[in-house]
Parts: C-alpha cells; structure tokens; sequence
C-alpha cells in the first residue's frame, strides 16, 4: 500500500499562521495536520503502508525533514514531490506519478476525518463522502442503484446529491488513475485553467471502473483559523479525552480542565486552561485563563483572558484579549 498526500496549496485562508509553517505543518491537539493524518489512515489499513509521497511546494528542508521522519514511524519510506505550480489537483497527484502503482490512497491535506474505512476488494476503488445539507459548496458524486459512483459534479448550482467528497480515495490498482490523468495533462484537458482529479476519475467510470462511496463519521475542516480551533477541539475529544500532559510539563497552582494537550517544557503557574486548548512545547502560562485556543510553541501568555483564539510561536500576549488570531513572532500587551 502507497499513500499520497498532496498539501502543495498556500493555506491563504489561514494567514497569519500559514505565513512562516505551511498549512499542513500547522499543529492541531499537538501534531501537525498532516501528522494527524497520516497516522490516521497507517492506522486503518490492513497492510503495511510502503511508502509516503507528500506532495509539496518548496517547504524548506526543516518541514521535509520532518515529514520524512512522520512517514519513518510509521514503518514506511517517506518521499518529496514539488508542485512548484497550482495547476490543479490531478496535477498534484501525477507530481507523485512513482506511487501510483498497486493500492494507493490519495489523501488532501485539508481535513480530519473519521470514517468506516472497511477497503471494499469487490470495487476498483472508494471515494471517502459526507452526506451534507448545502452540497452548493462543493464537489459531490451521483450513484446508481447498486452503489457505483457515475458522475461528478462541481458546486451544484441545482440540486443532484447531498455526498460531498473530502479529498479521501482509495484506488485498487494506481496505474488506472495514472493513465487517466496522463490523458488529461496530454491533451490539456482543464477546468479554468486546471487539471481536476474528478475529470480523471470520470473517466475510469466510463471504462467501466467501478467506485464506490465511503462512509465519513466526522469531517473536520481545517481551512481558516476558527474553523481549524473547532477541529483542534473534536480531535482532543477523540485523541485525548483524559488530556494529554508530557512528563516535562510543569503545572503549579494551576486547573487543568480536559481535554487539553500540553507539550514539553511548558510552565503553566497560577492558570485555568481548558477545556479543548493545546499548548505546544516551551510555552509559559502564567495567571491566565485559556479555553477552546490553539497556542503554538515557545509562546508567553500572561494575565490574559484567551477563548476562541489561534496564537502562533514565538509570540507574547500579556493583555486580556477574549479572541484573537495571531501568528508567530508578535507582541500583544
């Protein structure tokens, strides 16, 4: 079992945070989102996963590094691939062409999930989607009666389903997928400007490809600050529902209310902290009160009343600020 997971995009949704850590770097209840995900899908096959390509832009060696190390504790080999250009998510995927051979799973680094990820052997593939109440939005597939997927539509502006895709797919053979998006890169076949990956798989259906829908309990977007809070919180309540503090943590006179994650070498003295907020490593909290927030690494808050909020690394918040969203290296006081 390959997997690939293309996170090429620039997060501009996210700024201030995706301005100094690629999106996919962004931690969430203590772990990069791409972390989070690649041990999520190594955790639900029944395989071995072989390889890891991550689909990148040009991160710098420290963020490669590090995903090299995610794919090596998972027992796997990690891989690089450049999209130095956006053109487009099958452009992406064929970026990491060297994978798509026997079982893969392409996975976009933009959401959590939890989902029923039983590999139907009987379909040439799976595309992991979420039943939702305004399908307007996204991208959405149409099945027959016996289940097989035979269309896909963008952004509906009428009504023709209610299974939103969320970037999850699972392909019995990648050589298929491989040839498909060939064709289109070959004969330049774009949706404003852009090779789709739904044109790729369309056509595998009329060859006569048999897809099948997966099942999504949770879909947690990860997409602008406030959206990516709200995910940090349902993944402590998933990961960690006892809270999550490393043994170098130091907590003194202070309340913990769980879930929390707390990283290596923070201080928190004289504070409340929680529910559902993540510390990184190195932070000092001091006579504080944090709830429903992202705090990143090496960050001082002090006398400051935090809920809702999303602070980088780096950075000092010494004034009662209710929300805020701040990206590393600022002073708030």
């Amino acid at each position: 079992m390959n997997i690939i997971i293309p996170m090429a995009g620039m997060g501009k949704r996210l700024r201030p945070h995706t301005l100094t850590v690629p999106k996919p770097l962004i931690p969430v209840a203590g772990k990069p989102i791409v972390q989070h995900l690649a041990e999520d899908l190594a955790a639900m096959v029944d395989e071995p996963v072989k390889n890891i390509f991550f689909i990148t832009g040009r991160f710098g060696k420290e963020a490669e590094n590090h995903l090299l190390q995610v794919a090596e504790q998972l027992g796997a080999r990690g891989h690089i691939a450049y999209q130095d250009e956006a053109l487009g998510t099958a452009h992406a995927v064929h970026c990491a062409r060297e994978g798509l051979k026997g079982k893969v799973i392409v996975a976009f680094a933009d959401t959590l999930f939890t989902a029923d990820f039983r590999l139907d052997e009987k379909k040439d593939g799976v595309l992991w989607v979420k039943q939702i109440e305004n399908p307007s939005a996204f991208g959405v597939v149409k099945l027959d009666n016996e289940g097989n997927i035979t269309d896909f539509i963008e952004k509906p502006e009428v009504f023709v389903s209610d299974l939103a895709m969320i970037g999850i797919y699972y392909f019995k053979n990648g050589e298929d997928l491989a040839k498909e998006i060939a064709y289109l890169l070959e004969n330049n076949v774009t949706k404003g400007g852009e090779y789709q990956l739904p044109d790729a798989l369309k056509r595998m259906t009329e060859k006569g490809a048999k897809l099948g829908p997966g099942k999504v309990n949770a879909w947690m977007d990860c997409g602008n600050p406030a959206v990516t809070v709200e995910t940090n919180g349902r993944v402590l309540d998933l990961k960690y529902p006892q809270s999550s503090v490393d043994p170098t943590a130091e907590v003194e006179d202070s309340i913990l209310i769980p879930p929390c994650y707390i990283g290596a070498g923070t201080k928190i003295t004289g504070s409340v902290v929680g529910p559902h907020v993540s510390i990184g490593t190195k932070c000092a909290v001091t006579d504080a009160r944090l709830i429903n927030s992202i705090v990143q690494n090496e960050t001082k808050i002090t006398a400051a009343c935090i809920e809702n909020s999303m602070i980088g690394s780096h950075t000092k918040v010494s004034k009662p600020r209710f929300q805020l969203s701040v990206g590393d290296y600022n002073t708030v006081e």
